[in-house]
């Protein structure tokens, strides 16, 4: 009993961490899920700070934020759309 109530929580815990790490699409995420998801995508970056600021920023507006470390930005719209007043892509 103990052995499946155990496994039950870590596939609860498991979930929890892939849809954090793998976002998903436009809307896809709740506000309380954006840091989570902006750690995973500046992970690999030398510039954490600047890329969490700016992800967290975009993922409060879009509520996503692209799958992995890099690119996918096609998945969130609006999330690729939002640019700086320069013309830049604001959201890494």
């Amino acid at each position: 009993m103990a052995k499946n109530i155990c496994s039950f929580l870590l596939m609860i815990i498991f979930t929890s961490v892939i849809q954090d790490a793998y976002a998903g699409g436009e809307g896809s995420l709740r506000s309380d899920q954006c840091a989570g998801a902006c750690d995973y995508r500046c992970s690999a970056t030398m510039y954490k700070k600047a890329c969490l600021t700016y992800c967290n920023l975009c993922c409060a507006k879009c509520l996503c934020v692209p799958s992995g470390t890099y690119g996918n930005k096609e998945e969130c719209p609006c999330y690729n759309n939002w640019k700086t007043g320069r013309g830049t892509p604001k959201c890494p």
